[in-house]
């Protein structure tokens, strides 16, 4: 038998997909507005502690989120790399805003999947 509660189950629930837009409203915006790409993955990582704290069961394939988190940061080094290298902000100035959306995302995913894999592994791995 479960011992939380059904009402903070389905409550969740419902937060959940307002959590995940607000998070990705704060990425996407990041190049206008105060946020970017960490405050928006710290954002993201936050759906998947609560749904560990509402439901302590492992659901999530740690090894799969850090390959995804690796993949994140190769995709922000080549980007900036290319960038750079290219002189792509000299040629077109409508560019750094593609670039600095880009690099929110990619900076996003990957502290979204660091903070989860950080938690994970102190509830799973260090609390024994």
């Amino acid at each position: 038998m479960n011992d939380h509660s059904q009402l903070l189950n389905r409550t969740m629930g419902i937060i959940y997909p307002i959590i995940i837009m607000f998070g990705i409203y704060i990425i996407i915006n990041g190049h206008i507005s105060p946020g970017g790409g960490f405050q928006g993955g710290a954002i993201l990582s936050s759906v998947f502690i609560a749904k560990y704290l509402s439901q302590p069961i492992m659901f999530l394939d740690l090894y799969e989120i850090q390959t995804i988190e690796k993949y994140a940061l190769m995709g922000l080094l080549v980007l900036a790399t290319l960038f750079i290298t290219l002189n792509v902000y000299q040629l077109y100035i409508q560019s750094i805003v593609y670039y600095m959306v880009l690099a929110n995302i990619l900076i996003g995913l990957k502290v979204a999947c660091g903070m989860t894999v950080i938690f994970y592994r102190f509830a799973f791995y260090e609390s024994r």
